[in-house]
């Protein structure tokens, strides 16, 4: 089995680390590079950096912040937001992005997917969801767009589909627990764990120590992803390391 990673995410806005509840009633949180070189020296495992303006100026900014990051880190770190074509890839793997993650455009052009695999292999390509509960359905449903548009997809489906076309790791972020604390979504988790043979990483209300725990063991995710928690010093990446460890999770160093 591999060492579960903790991973600390940027949600950029305006080339300013932002943070809601349930996507929306954001507030700042801080320099982008500045976290970034401070989680690095506090033992996160990876970074994963959001554009969610996805505006033409914050791509361009976006861009900029990758390449000042890339400077001051030596751990991997994942590049989402705005990202609709190879060249966009290129572009950000070439300012020092490790992995590319893709959400609305590979929704609306799964072949997207395959031509990132095909041309950076799967490893750089990560498929981001947005799921959110569809009481109707059963079932969790895919959104886009920043979360404000849902897909007529069920999650589980697009999972599967994301496997098999050539995506290396699925970022998996529960709508319905964004931002709340209340622990990860588990069912949600668990469910599309058991759904594909890739790494999944978990996020979307983690709180405290214990709901890390659980997401690994009950949702069987191989990493957990949060933001507000570790922006607002909640909890030290290194505690949380400590605190699972004891727990008998195996954690990198």
């Amino acid at each position: 089995m591999l060492a579960k990673r903790i991973i600390p995410c940027l949600d950029v806005k305006d080339g300013r680390v932002v943070k809601g509840v349930n996507f929306v009633n954001l507030r700042d949180a801080g320099d982008p590079v500045e976290l970034a070189a401070l989680y690095d020296r506090e033992g996160a495992d990876e970074l994963v950096f959001l554009d969610i303006s996805a505006s033409v100026e914050g791509r361009e900014t976006m861009e900029e912040v990758v390449r000042q990051t890339a400077g001051e880190i030596a751990i991997p770190f994942t590049v989402g937001g705005g990202i609709s074509k190879v060249e966009d890839m290129k572009r950000i793997l070439r300012a020092g992005a490790d992995k590319i993650a893709v959400n609305t455009a590979a929704v609306l052009n799964p072949q997207l997917i395959a031509d990132g695999a095909r041309r950076f292999g799967s490893q750089c390509i990560v498929v981001a969801i947005d799921a959110k509960y569809n009481e109707a359905w059963g079932e969790w449903e895919v959104y886009t767009h920043g979360g404000r548009k849902p897909s007529g997809i069920k999650a589980l489906e697009w999972v599967k589909q994301a496997e098999t076309l050539g995506a290396g790791e699925i970022l998996l972020t529960s709508m319905d627990a964004d931002g709340t604390k209340d622990g990860f979504d588990l069912k949600l988790t668990a469910a599309v764990s058991d759904s594909v043979r890739i790494p999944v990483i978990a996020s979307g209300g983690a709180g405290k120590e214990s709901h890390f725990y659980d997401v690994f063991t009950t949702g069987k995710a191989d990493a957990g992803l949060a933001a507000t928690i570790f922006h607002y010093k909640e909890i030290a990446v290194t505690a949380l390391k400590q605190h699972l460890r004891e727990q008998g999770v195996e954690i990198r160093d």
